[in-house]
């Protein structure tokens, strides 16, 4: 009996120790840092999160991940299909957008966040000038939503192709 049951420990032991390195592996093929993911929105790890929301700033938004690294929080989010020397601008954005909810949510802005790319990882400070860029957006953003026109803010015939208002668009390119 006293076999059984030391086998049978010895059986536990192994299973948890499988199913950590598991999530180490997992957590190092989605390019994430060291550190515990607290938040997840890519339907790993089988959980499902609510959006991060700010009442002061009316927005809200679901990052791929949030992981708790030295008492701060960082955002992380995954392109898997996107390749290129730098971050575009707008994955800038979207970043910024999750480091204010995670300033707001969790109470102290994170120094940074992460953007990964299929070939690589960008750290992404989260200055005062990017925030103060992402709120300028958000002001122009509001704008154009009541605005009864709106210049088109690309010269890319590929989104012009994909956009929903193109039969209306008297400024498009396909």
């Amino acid at each position: 009996m006293t076999t059984y049951l030391a086998l049978a420990f010895v059986l536990l032991i192994v299973a948890g120790w499988l199913l950590l390195r598991r999530a180490g592996t997992q957590q190092q093929q989605a390019g994430l840092p060291e550190g515990r993911v607290v938040y997840t929105d890519t339907g790993a790890w089988n959980r499902v999160e609510d959006p991060l929301f700010s009442r002061r700033h009316l927005i809200a938004g679901k990052p791929d991940y949030l992981v708790e690294q030295n008492a701060s929080v960082i955002p992380v989010e995954v392109k898997p299909n996107r390749s290129a020397p730098q971050p575009y601008e707008s994955d800038i954005l979207q970043l910024a957008t999750y480091c204010l909810l995670v300033e707001e949510t969790y109470g102290q802005p994170p120094e940074h966040g992460l953007i990964r790319y299929e070939d690589q990882t960008f750290a992404v400070d989260y200055t005062p000038e990017l925030r103060e860029t992402l709120l300028a957006t958000l002001d122009a953003m509001r704008r154009d939503a009541t605005a009864a026109d709106v210049d088109r803010s690309h010269g890319h015939a590929g989104r012009c192709r994909a956009c929903g208002f193109r039969t209306d668009c008297a400024q498009r390119l396909a």
